[in-house]
């Protein structure tokens, strides 16, 4: 599972708004719906993140394990 929970909080200590992504750096709006909806972007995106807020993939993207399903319980 993606959480983009470091993305909010690096944006936060650097004081850039989902708006400036936008309209400064030209990020295309669906890009941060799908950031917002934990849904996957590309290594392209996940760059220029990089570049634009000057930091690696760790402050932007965490890979959190699956849960897997328990086995059944036997009577």
């Amino acid at each position: 599972m993606l959480s983009y929970e470091p993305l909010w909080n690096t944006m936060e200590k650097q004081g850039i708004t989902t708006y400036m992504l936008i309209n400064k750096h030209n990020i295309n709006p669906r890009t941060i719906n799908n950031l917002k909806h934990g849904k996957s972007i590309t290594m392209y995106t996940l760059e220029r993140l990089c570049q634009i807020l000057s930091c690696k993939p760790n402050d932007i993207i965490d890979f959190l394990p699956d849960t897997p399903p328990e086995p059944p319980q036997k009577p």
